[in-house]
């Protein structure tokens, strides 16, 4: 990390220097010059605060990723993590209260912030670095109305399963290479140990009922396909239709089974008061086999023990290990994957001096580094990761020939997916009828 010193100290000089020189042309314009020797286009010491959802030990990891920025340029950053950040940040912005930079988790989100009129549009050097760095997908999910705003930041794969290699070892089980190998697996799980073998939780406070989507959109994707999967996105299947009651179908196997679920926890509609990061406690020490989760999730095993009381291992043959979500025939490298993008509600220098330094690969190289991430930026070194498991992860994301689509709630209008589709997975598992739930959530379009 602190060898990037010289090339990051060179890109943020860069920007700083034109915004400063911007700044002392307008001041010139405008009073007829400056006799004071004094320079106005200064950002050292200048804050720039930045809002998002990301707490906890990933909030710390997310404020010591900007330690070698300030040393360099002397610009202090200030992240703040809000659990509710979803359903805060358009209010704050339309109070007139929004951050320098907000760090957005859904596109759909990104549009309707957009819609307040208060989002500026990427920087030139911004846009620079993205060209150069991520797939146009990844710049396509950071634009509206064909104008660029947000540059991608980090990203996750969605369909992991986590599991322990010792207890497969013990249970004489291998990984399954299908979805219906992996429904005999769990049936196998059950009968040798009797016990459910999945946990799962939905509790996320006001986002609660988003880990139900994650599942619903791997299946969607697995079972339909990719192109059914981006007509869904776009409204033109709809909730209502087949294919998307047969994910619903395929999941409910597995979630609505009281003998499959919920380990460690209780029934079925124990999944809705199960916190999303709780799983990983019961995977550690053994109380659980089997979640289905997205990559970040090694970070929470770092605040877990395993049946010894130590930090468990996230290995092959460790304490925890994770496989994709298999799909319906084999071999087939299809992936769900979410992540988060920097859009900005001030263009002083100084915030657009953090925007340029957070869409370079030294700034993911930084983030990635201090563990627990992964970036989608094709530059960015996935040797730097935490765990074998998140170089094979940023690995497999990076690999042009593996098919990837981004979360389809986080695309599909706020209303419907951070709205009705979350609380329409919260009513299924509390056992409303299915044929009115995906009403229901189609319905969110209307708003």
């Amino acid at each position: 990390m602190y060898g990037m010193r010289s090339p990051v100290h060179r890109r943020i000089a860069a920007v700083i220097g034109v915004a400063a020189i911007a700044s002392l042309t307008l001041v010139g314009c405008a009073e007829g010059g400056s006799d004071d020797g004094g320079d106005s286009g200064s950002v050292e010491g200048e804050t720039v605060s930045i809002s998002g959802g990301i707490t906890g030990i990933e909030a710390e990891n997310m404020q010591k990723s900007f330690d070698q920025f300030t040393e360099d340029t002397g610009i202090i950053v200030e992240y703040t993590g809000d659990k509710a950040f979803e359903g805060n940040i358009v209010t704050k912005v339309q109070g007139g209260d929004a951050p320098d930079i907000a760090i957005v988790p859904q596109p759909g989100l990104l549009k309707t912030l957009v819609g307040t009129g208060e989002v500026k549009e990427a920087p030139e050097g911004v846009v620079a670095n993205v060209d150069e760095n991520w797939s146009p997908d990844w710049k396509a999910y950071g634009t509206v109305d064909d104008v660029f705003y947000a540059a991608p930041m980090l990203a996750n794969i969605k369909g992991y399963v986590w599991y322990s290699p010792a207890s497969f070892a013990e249970w004489g089980v291998e990984i399954p290479k299908t979805y219906d190998e992996l429904l005999d697996l769990t049936k196998t799980i059950q009968e040798k140990t009797g016990s459910a073998p999945w946990c799962a939780g939905f509790e996320s406070e006001a986002a609660s009922g988003w880990p139900g989507t994650d599942w619903i959109e791997d299946l969607v994707l697995r079972q339909s396909g990719p192109e059914v999967y981006d007509q869904w996105v776009a409204d033109e299947v709809k909730f209502t239709d087949p294919q998307i009651a047969d994910a619903f179908d395929a999941v409910g196997e597995i979630l609505l089974n009281p003998d499959y679920v919920n380990a460690s926890f209780g029934d079925v509609a124990s999944i809705n008061s199960t916190a999303f990061a709780n799983v990983a406690a019961p995977v550690a020490n053994g109380t659980c086999a089997l979640t289905h989760q997205a990559s970040f999730l090694s970070a929470n095993f770092l605040d877990t023990t395993n049946a010894a009381g130590e930090v468990p291992t996230v290995a092959p043959d460790g304490d925890v290990y994770a496989f994709v979500l298999p799909g319906f025939e084999e071999g087939a490298a299809t992936i769900e994957v979410g992540g988060e993008f920097v859009t900005a509600f001030s263009d002083d220098a100084a915030t657009v001096a953090v925007l340029e330094y957070m869409s370079t690969p030294e700034w993911a190289d930084a983030r990635v580094s201090l563990g627990g991430n992964i970036s989608a930026n094709l530059n960015a070194d996935p040797s730097l990761a935490s765990s074998e498991f998140l170089t094979e992860a940023m690995t497999l994301l990076q690999d042009p020939n593996t098919t990837v689509r981004f979360d389809a709630s986080d695309l599909m209008p706020s209303t419907v997916g951070a709205g009705s589709f979350w609380k329409g997975m919260v009513d299924w598992i509390d056992g409303k009828d299915q044929a009115t739930v995906l009403s229901d959530i189609q319905a969110g379009y209307d708003n």
